[in-house]
């Protein structure tokens, strides 16, 4: 077998931390052989993800996935004296706050003092740079407190005091994110939450393929159906079919946007046999049919 160049196996290891970053412990990077300090720190990793896999399983939780990543923008326009003067939509998305809350405030009111002195650098060469455009990383302080680090252009408009500062930022989307969880009033047992995160991990990976009936479902775990049925209510609050839908139209959701495979070739990879079936469920799911997203700039096209 052909040993992985340096390059390959660093981005492995970046790789597997994002996975763990998305709830995947499943993940694992296979050694080089080399016995470096590179195949180290793959052991420690992986080791990692196999311990917390066994401590989250044991409080009784599953672990879902975020397997679909979206990419939003965050605008902010600031004024003379670098307060923020409008801001984009999603703002709220990415940071949590009311719209409201933000307009007039400074902008360095949301960043973690870790940015203050960067981005005090920044304020004093826009001041006297009538064309100053800029890269730098910010760390952005969101309303729970967590920080949001952000590469982020910022740059003068033409003919104004205005300064517009722009990013592209990850998200992770998850439609069950407020779901997830057991009843107050049941005690979460190792062994269903087990169970249920073999069946959600199989779901996930075999998005593709048609989905099997619970009875079969239940046979190929070794289980009942009662225990699968139940507990997909019980940690996920909908059925193992709703859940296996939702997941294949996010995913279709994803490749409209950010690739160039055909419609119907997509259709054809979440699972739908018939495009049609698949436009109807796409437009009941998201209000819009696949055709109507403009695969140039995400945007939706509603003259369709």
């Amino acid at each position: 077998m052909e040993t992985p160049s340096h390059s390959e196996r660093v981005r492995s290891l970046y790789q597997m931390l994002f996975e763990m970053a998305t709830g995947n412990f499943t993940f694992r990077i296979r050694k080089s052989g080399n016995d470096d300090q590179l195949d180290e720190l793959a052991k420690i990793l992986n080791t990692l993800a196999a311990e917390m896999q066994l401590t989250i399983l044991k409080t009784g939780y599953v672990t879902p996935h975020y397997s679909y990543q979206g990419l939003v923008q965050m605008t902010f326009v600031l004024d003379q004296q670098f307060t923020i003067a409008s801001l984009g939509s999603n703002i709220s998305l990415i940071l949590g706050y009311p719209p409201e809350m933000l307009f007039g405030i400074a902008f360095h009111d949301i960043l973690a003092n870790s940015s203050i002195a960067l981005w005090n650098e920044t304020v004093k060469e826009a001041e006297t740079d009538k064309n100053f455009h800029a890269t730098i990383q910010l760390i952005f302080v969101a309303a729970n407190r967590k920080l949001v680090p952000s590469f982020c252009t910022v740059s003068r408009l033409l003919f104004t005091d205005r300064i517009f500062v722009s990013s592209v930022t990850t998200i992770l989307q998850d439609s069950f994110a407020d779901q997830i969880g057991v009843s107050k009033n049941t005690a979460p047992n190792p062994s269903d939450s087990q169970l249920i995160q073999n069946v959600h991990d199989y779901i996930l990976k075999n998005l593709e393929e048609p989905l099997p009936t619970v009875k079969e479902l239940s046979k190929l775990f070794g289980t009942n159906e009662f225990r699968i049925k139940d507990g997909f209510r019980h940690f996920f609050n909908t059925s193992v079919y709703q859940f296996y839908n939702e997941e294949r139209l996010k995913k279709a959701h994803l490749l409209i946007q950010q690739t160039d495979i055909p419609l119907k070739a997509i259709a054809f990879m979440v699972g739908f046999n018939d495009y049609n079936n698949f436009s109807k469920a796409f437009k009941k799911r998201f209000s819009y049919s696949p055709r109507a997203l403009n695969r140039n700039d995400n945007q939706i096209d509603t003259r369709e």
